[in-house]
């Protein structure tokens, strides 16, 4: 079933979520933090003016409060300016204002502050906001003490100003690094992903018979995918060769018989017999040819197989089957050992093989199964005649008559099998004084 969205867009579609989500989060925070700078250095300037309405003020021997007609920051002598300075005389209940505050209502706090205690806050006044900074002093005035609360605002509409400006010009900026980088991340997956669309184009090609195999060269992570891709066409391809030598074969290999068969119609008396031995002959035939189509062949794809399991299964059935014979048939194969191959590739050539040695032994067969420099090595012993003549056993295209009696086509079956792995098979004598037929399979 096709995806509804490639690779490269949900790369690039994960990546403007985890940029956006970035950014957002780090424009916010750079955006705060510039804003609790800003607001602090207000609160300190504040502060600065506290200063310099108490260098500047003075109680007479009233305890009246005394200020100079001018101030050395000029906003305080400037009608609404939005810098707004006051101090209350607590004892008296007086209040002195600076000139700014002239047609307008600050909202001053006249709550006594404790001598020595700074109070910063943010006060409104209808639709206006105001930074607030508060200092409380005991003020000595001749022989008694004057609490005074020193309070200066400013119009917070200068720092709103500022941090606006501030985050516009971020936001701008942040925003166009970031189309930058989702268009880097777009040219870099276009990059990127050019070896997968090579390997797409060069699917093509194979499936329009253009080309065998994918040839070019791709990086370390893809050529993996490529092997294994070349690995299953060159097995289609040997499967499909297989099929159709075996039809080949088959078709001429029955010529014989079927000719056989139309001469003895001619001789009703030889009738049953040449039937009889034809249909064996044809049997053998299908049975040969099928067996050689079917075979799986070397695969890396194959699971792996318990060998030990395999051998312990056919050698019960064939301990049932030549019961009373009262054959010996031990099996000494590794539990752990397992082997990747098509389960029933294994199954032909060990039932095969050691059929093949239950029917000519006399009264043992020995199976061993082991690794041997990473190879698969399958030997079979029996203690009968053994084999007379080797070569006309496994010889491919020899007539099935012409085959030494008795053996069938189970080795030759075997030996394709054998060799559609890479393998080799090897028919000797053995220690028990019979056959021995060696099975070696390399790593797939």
């Amino acid at each position: 079933m096709k995806s509804g969205y490639s690779i490269r867009a949900r790369l690039l579609l994960g990546a403007a979520l985890v940029l956006v989500a970035f950014v957002a989060g780090a424009g916010l925070a750079v955006q705060r933090a510039h804003a609790d700078s800003v607001r602090a250095a207000h609160y300190s300037r504040l502060q600065g003016t506290v200063y310099l309405l108490l260098a500047r003020a003075e109680l007479d021997e009233q305890g009246e409060l005394v200020m100079p007609p001018t101030l050395a920051e000029p906003r305080l002598a400037l009608a609404q300016s939005g810098l707004y300075a006051s101090i209350y005389n607590v004892a008296r209940r007086e209040e002195w204002r600076s000139a700014s505050s002239v047609g307008v209502e600050p909202p001053f706090q006249r709550e006594e502050v404790p001598a020595g205690q700074w109070r910063s806050e943010s006060v409104t006044a209808g639709s206006r906001s105001f930074h607030a900074v508060r200092y409380g002093v005991n003020w000595a005035a001749g022989s008694r003490d004057a609490p005074l609360v020193l309070s200066v605002l400013e119009d917070s509409a200068a720092f709103e100003r500022e941090v606006a400006v501030f985050a516009r010009t971020m936001w701008i900026w942040l925003g166009g690094a970031a189309g930058l980088l989702l268009l880097a991340q777009l040219l870099l997956l276009g990059w990127g992903l050019a070896p997968l669309r090579r390997v797409a184009v060069e699917v093509g090609r194979i499936e329009r018979g253009e080309q065998a195999r994918i040839e070019g060269r791709y990086p370390d992570e893809i050529v993996a995918l490529t092997d294994n891709l070349n690995t299953l066409i060159q097995q289609e391809r040997v499967r499909q060769g297989r099929y159709k030598e075996a039809l080949s074969f088959l078709a001429h290999s029955l010529k014989t018989p079927l000719a056989v068969l139309r001469n003895a119609l001619a001789e009703p008396a030889d009738l049953p017999a040449a039937v009889a031995q034809q249909v064996r002959r044809m049997d053998d035939i299908v049975q040969h040819q099928l067996g050689r189509a079917a075979a799986g062949g070397a695969t890396r794809f194959a699971s792996p197989v318990s060998v030990a399991a395999v051998l312990e299964r056919i050698a019960a059935a064939l301990g049932k089957v030549y019961a009373e014979r009262g054959l010996a048939l031990s099996v000494d194969c590794p539990s752990d050992l397992a082997w990747r191959i098509d389960e029933g590739d294994l199954f032909e050539m060990a039932g095969n093989v050691m059929d093949n040695a239950a029917k000519w032994a006399r009264q043992r067969v020995r199976v061993t199964a082991a690794l041997s420099d990473r190879c698969l090595m399958l030997v079979v012993e029996d203690d009968g005649p053994g084999f007379s003549d080797t070569r006309s056993v496994l010889q491919m295209h020899v007539r099935l008559d012409e085959r030494v009696p008795g053996h069938g086509v189970g080795l030759t079956v075997v030996d394709d099998l054998v060799l559609s792995h890479h393998g080799q098979l090897k028919l000797t004598r053995g220690e028990l004084g019979g056959a021995r037929v060696e099975i070696t399979l390399p790593p797939p």
